[in-house]
């Protein structure tokens, strides 16, 4: 019987395995990144009490960690939405569907903005996107542009107007969607302010501006927000890195150093003006819509305006609202499931 039915899982792609998933488990299952996580929870929350579906499922395992359990294939051992606070790779698009996930419809939900974030206990610090590469780069160029091990044990080593303090600054792991926005927005941008480090091929300058230093000064600290929050109580001169939402949530306790100038707020986010901000998404397996129950009500709950419009629910919780056409544009595509690439 378990030959069975692995065989009619590898050949899910058809009604009559869909149909046999269907007793099999009767709530929608959310995986993926941990910054949508609050936002997907209030959704799931307000749905299971408006609707008379079972209350979804839902686990923050990174945005890597939940397209790769999203990708793995079609049948009720697999998760049918997935949230990132990056957009899917090709890659990933590609090993979806190698394993029949070849229908996928992508929500963007709005935006948030990434924070390096300090106790309260702290001082407050206003960092550029090059100090902040100096001080987490595993190498860093000297003042003749030869890379060499990052010497910088102290923030006033970088910048004598900076404290002078330890740097530690605590991270999310490379499976996390937030790494991989700090690598793209902060790290890379302050290696090109280095012109020996911006006149690389593209593959050499990667390789300096993605690899953090390993030396104790950077600390990945998992996928847990919480935890990070606590080690920074302990520790005020230590930093974390967040999604703005995160730092909404806990503003009585942390602060947001700015950057390039600019303070993390809601406004400065939605306006463009704070120079570190991403999108949010989530992804939604096809197949499975029809078959798990509940799945086209919940698009439903998490598009609607009082969710995430203007004066929706989740703004309450961090998340920047898009604009209105862009908003009526997602609507549309989780009411009519348009797969990625149509």
């Amino acid at each position: 019987m378990k030959t069975l039915q692995k065989t009619v899982a590898i050949a899910a792609f058809g009604c009559v395995a869909m149909a046999a998933s269907a007793q099999a488990r009767d709530q929608i299952r959310i995986v993926g990144s941990s910054t949508v996580f609050p936002f997907a929870t209030a959704v799931v929350e307000k749905f299971g009490q408006k609707t008379d579906f079972k209350t979804p499922v839902i686990e923050s395992t990174g945005s890597g960690g939940g397209l790769k359990l999203f990708c793995s294939g079609i049948g009720v051992q697999h998760p049918d939405i997935t949230n990132a606070s990056r957009r899917i790779k090709s890659s990933e698009i590609e090993k979806c569907a190698e394993n029949g996930v070849d229908k996928v419809t992508e929500i963007k939900i709005g935006y948030d903005g990434i924070v390096l974030a300090n106790s309260k206990e702290g001082a407050e610090v206003e960092l550029t996107r090059k100090q902040i590469f100096m001080a987490l780069a595993k190498q860093v160029p000297d003042a003749d542009g030869k890379l060499i091990d990052n010497p910088y044990m102290k923030w006033s080593d970088i910048d004598a107007a900076l404290p002078d303090a330890e740097i530690e600054i605590l991270g999310p792991p490379p499976t996390s969607g937030t790494r991989d926005a700090f690598v793209e927005l902060i790290m890379r941008e302050g290696a090109e302010m280095f012109p020996s480090l911006k006149a690389l091929e593209k593959k050499p300058f990667r390789a300096v501006s993605d690899t953090m230093r390993e030396d104790g000064k950077f600390i990945e600290a998992g996928e847990n927000d919480n935890l990070i929050v606590q080690k920074l109580e302990a520790n005020p001169d230590a930093f974390g890195i967040f999604g703005y939402s995160f730092l909404e949530q806990n503003g009585d306790d942390i602060q947001g150093a700015l950057i390039d100038g600019e303070a993390p707020t809601f406004e400065a986010i939605a306006s463009g003006d704070y120079p570190v901000s991403r999108s949010l998404w989530f992804y939604v397996k096809n197949a499975h819509v029809g078959t798990i129950p509940g799945i086209e009500a919940f698009l439903a709950e998490f598009t609607a305006e009082d969710t995430w419009g203007t004066y929706g629910y989740l703004v309450d919780k961090g998340l920047i609202p898009m604009p209105e056409a862009e908003r009526a544009e997602f609507r549309k595509a989780a009411e009519n499931l348009t797969p990625i690439g149509s």
